[in-house]
């Protein structure tokens, strides 16, 4: 399989997937928005990864690219790709979809537990995110859930967490990509995020226990596959 992933800032690649890519012998290529790349050619890749970033899917006048990474998505939703977003990511496919993306009641960030959908507690994917005792998280926008898709997951302090369409797209608000390199990476460059409100963990709890991305990195494993059948 041909992996294409979108990347929005230096700091937020695409984490433990890249392990799982290079194991299964798929290619990897990569849109650094943040450096002017072009948008890939349809034709050359099968599934399209979305990351995150600490920009908003509104901020087109800041980033101009985000009006070019829109049209790309829809292409791409249209062809038929599979399709993965990841935080930021995750918003953008939704906002394409026609939903809209707003600020949440809550910045969530940290090792937070999920609560799967039960009418969906059957599908791969819910099976999968309920072995998760906790995921990690950082954002403070939220996605509403577009109208073809199906609701997976919430948290305490965020209502929408996770939607499939079919097994052709996925959207996940939370990390289970991230590594202990990425989470450092985070904090070095997002720190002031890390205001002691709620739903937000320091730095210190964060990375703590490291057997938490271990966990998430093996979900995040299952997700993959999942999203190659």
């Amino acid at each position: 399989m041909r992996i294409h992933s979108l990347q929005h800032v230096p700091f937020e690649d695409i984490g433990s997937l890249a392990q799982d890519v290079a194991a299964n012998g798929h290619s990897l290529t990569t849109t650094h928005w943040y450096q002017g790349d072009s948008a890939p050619a349809l034709n050359s890749f099968d599934i399209l990864i979305v990351m995150g970033g600490p920009m908003g899917i509104y901020d087109d006048d800041i980033y101009p690219w985000l009006t070019e990474e829109k049209t790309l998505i829809a292409a791409a939703i249209s062809a038929g790709k599979k399709i993965m977003g990841i935080c930021l990511g995750a918003q953008l496919i939704a906002c394409v979809l026609g939903a809209k993306v707003t600020r949440n009641a809550h910045r969530e960030i940290g090792w937070f537990p999920l609560q799967i959908t039960t009418e969906l507690i059957d599908h791969p994917i819910a099976k999968i995110l309920a072995e998760c005792h906790q995921v990690f998280h950082w954002h403070g926008d939220t996605f509403e859930i577009p109208a073809q898709a199906q609701l997976l997951a919430s948290s305490e302090a965020c209502a929408h967490q996770a939607y499939v369409i079919d097994n052709q797209i996925y959207g996940f608000q939370f990390h289970l990509e991230t590594t202990e390199a990425s989470a450092s990476a985070l904090i070095q460059h997002c720190g002031e995020n890390l205001d002691n409100s709620t739903y937000v963990q320091s730095a210190d709890d964060i990375m703590q226990d490291k057997t938490k991305f271990v966990a998430i990195n093996t979900a995040m494993s299952a997700v993959f596959a999942q999203l190659l059948l």
